[in-house]
């Protein structure tokens, strides 16, 4: 049965999206339903083109329902607002501004003053292990350092609802590694509601209270999994029969619709 969700919670009821119009018309979801319970870490995998990433757009306010409801704190989603930040796999930074400037933009549009602002930001940087680089520009920074800044950014708004979008695809191996680390440490700190978004099923079993399996597309729910391993987790946790079980029941649920999708 679904509720309404408190503060953070996320409720998605019986969702449908369709791009275009008439011949050209494509039915991305499907009558899609469930929530993301407040403070929860909640992952969404599917084949490619399967609408996870729209279900994220919906969320965010940046794209809009053909049918259904999209609801963040028990109201309907009208558009972008300071309760929901969004994290996309592209580096997403304000290439004129630099690290600090970046992540005090949301709060500097609040209305903020300069101290507050600082604050805020010195608490993130901090967090994310960007202290000292607080004066450089996005240009200076690896992939896995801007992705940091991106996060900081998001929680410098202070968020109900951190939304991710595959926000570790493009890094390589040993800093996604290193950045599934800082984001559980900065969630368990911070206890946001986080959906995020990802192909990769190891992060989604290293990372989430739970993993929703969609369909090809039309992207629909085929499966909620609770993941039971116990928190604190780490990387090495992929090498444990309990891990191996879990990602093997996934990818039998995955394997039909990966297949159909292409």
């Amino acid at each position: 049965m679904m509720t309404d969700m408190g503060k953070g919670g996320l409720s998605v009821r019986n969702v449908s999206l369709t791009y275009g119009q008439g011949e050209k018309a494509v039915l991305a979801l499907n009558d899609v339903s469930f929530e993301v319970e407040p403070n929860a870490f909640t992952v969404i995998v599917g084949p490619s083109g399967c609408g996870k990433s729209s279900l994220l757009y919906l969320a965010a306010g940046l794209n809009t329902v053909s049918q259904g409801g999209m609801l963040v704190n028990g109201h309907q989603v009208e558009g972008p607002g300071p309760d929901r930040g969004m994290v996309f796999q592209s580096y997403t930074l304000f290439p004129w501004l630099t690290v600090r400037q970046n992540v005090e933009y949301g709060p500097r549009r609040k209305g903020l003053g300069t101290a507050e602002r600082r604050a805020i930001s010195d608490k993130y940087l901090a967090e994310v292990g960007l202290s000292g680089f607080a004066g450089h520009y996005p240009k200076q920074l690896s992939g896995g350092m801007m992705q940091r800044v991106a996060i900081a950014r998001a929680l410098a708004n202070d968020p109900d609802i951190l939304l991710m979008d595959e926000p570790f695809g493009a890094l390589d191996s040993q800093t996604r590694h290193t950045m599934q680390k800082l984001l559980l440490n900065v969630w368990q700190h911070d206890r946001k509601t986080v959906a995020f978004v990802t192909h990769d099923i190891d992060e989604a079993i290293l990372l989430g209270d739970r993993v929703i399996v969609m369909t090809a597309r039309p992207g629909r729910i085929k499966a909620e999994i609770p993941i039971d391993i116990p928190r604190p987790r780490d990387p090495s946790i992929a090498l444990e029969p309990e891990f191996i079980a879990m990602k093997r029941r996934i990818l039998d649920l995955l394997r039909d619709e990966i297949d159909e999708a292409h």
